[in-house]
């Protein structure tokens, strides 16, 4: 999922960085206490709107992204089930997805039932998660190394405080890395992206997270979702088919790039590999079909790990087809497609299967929906099988 801000520059100072975000993401994160007069001033709040009328650019970046979906209704039908009073157990899932003490307050309240409430938790990973600690605002230096300096009282918020952990990777791993005493299987951490990518050659390289997912400083932290990232991290090669007798053998590649850690990193998607025939009128032939699965793959409790077939950075994944020749074939078709939330489809259809969704229930159906929604095609190579 993850490389300075906008390119290659220099790296922050390593000490300097990690005390900086150790503080910077402390969780649970502290409330933010009493807008100063400045803030007031300018109608500043901690709502995502209230950035927009400054920067506008970033706002309608991360009005795109994931970032700001992230209390969408697979998260929000799963804590609607859960008591309002029950702090510890909603942190499991908003000190990512919402991570603001004021989001947490808005949370228990709506789950209380109360309709008046702010509703600040339903933005998800606003701007002030990242920006705003104590109702002061923090920020990468300007993109000359500058930062703010003289009489700041005339600025909105007073400026900002500049920080290069900004442009640092260890930001993002706040989120996307878990702890070494955190949820492992196999002997591997659950979430290990940040660790994927400081083994690679992009750690490096000095490609930081935020080059691939915020090229240019843009707010749009694109990945698994988008067919146009996918497409770049990877490079496919197809051999021309090979006809013997009754029987066809053909192969499919797919190297690791672009992608600066495992493709794909976490447990939730998979990327399915597809060899087939196909008739004169592009239709399947039954019994023609085989798959390369490459995902982590675990049940739906967590307990074990099936299978780990994902590819690391610089690795490759192959699909071997052999079959017989269908007696209409036509056509050899490889394909390979995502299925970003493959993990979160069969949890929704498990817990509405179940009966288990309570008063989640109708923001869970939304969630399979969407879910089931996200899957794309991004390769797709047809061979002629004339003799």
């Amino acid at each position: 999922m993850l490389a300075g801000l906008g390119g290659c520059g220099k790296a922050p100072d390593p000490p300097a960085a990690e005390a900086f975000l150790e503080q910077h993401w402390a969780r649970p994160l502290a409330s933010q206490g009493e807008a100063p007069v400045s803030a007031r001033a300018h109608q500043i709040s901690l709502s995502a709107q209230s950035c927009a009328s400054c920067h506008a650019a970033q706002y309608e970046d991360w009005s795109t992204s994931l970032h700001s979906r992230a209390m969408g209704p697979g998260v929000m039908g799963q804590l609607a089930a859960m008591p309002a009073d029950a702090l510890d157990e909603h942190q499991a899932c908003i000190r990512c997805h919402a991570p603001l003490k004021e989001q947490a307050k808005s949370l228990s309240a709506a789950i209380a039932g109360n309709a008046a409430a702010p509703r600040l938790h339903e933005q998800g990973l606003v701007c002030a998660a990242c920006h705003v600690r104590g109702y002061e605002w923090y920020g990468p230096p300007r993109r000359d190394g500058s930062s703010p300096s003289g009489d700041l009282s005339a600025l909105p918020h007073n400026g900002w405080k500049a920080n290069a952990a900004f442009g640092d990777s260890r930001f993002c791993a706040a989120c996307h890395q878990f702890r070494a005493d955190e949820y492992a299987l196999n002997g591997k951490l659950l979430e290990n992206t940040y660790e994927e990518w400081r083994a690679s050659r992009f750690a490096r390289e000095g490609r930081s997270c935020q080059s691939c997912h915020m090229p240019e400083r843009r707010h749009l932290w694109r990945g698994i979702h988008d067919p146009e990232m996918v497409r770049n991290g990877v490079e496919i090669d197809a051999t021309v088919p090979e006809l013997s007798g009754q029987g066809v053998a053909a192969a499919l590649t797919i190297r690791n790039t672009g992608v600066g850690h495992y493709f794909p990193t976490y447990v939730t998607p998979r990327v399915v590999a597809e060899g087939y025939q196909e008739d004169a009128r592009g239709r399947m032939i039954a019994g023609t079909l085989v798959q390369l699965v490459i995902a982590r793959q675990v049940p739906l409790d967590l307990s074990r790990e099936i299978a780990d077939t994902r590819v690391p950075p610089d690795g490759e994944a192959r699909l071997d087809y052999r079959a017989q020749l269908g007696r209409r074939a036509a056509a050899l078709v490889f394909r390979v497609r995502v299925e970003p939330d493959a993990f979160y489809t069969a949890f929704y259809q498990s817990i509405l299967r179940d009966g288990a969704a309570g008063p989640g229930e109708a923001q869970i159906r939304v969630a399979l929906q969407q879910s089931r929604q996200s899957g794309f095609t991004f390769y797709v190579e047809r061979q002629s099988l004339s003799r």
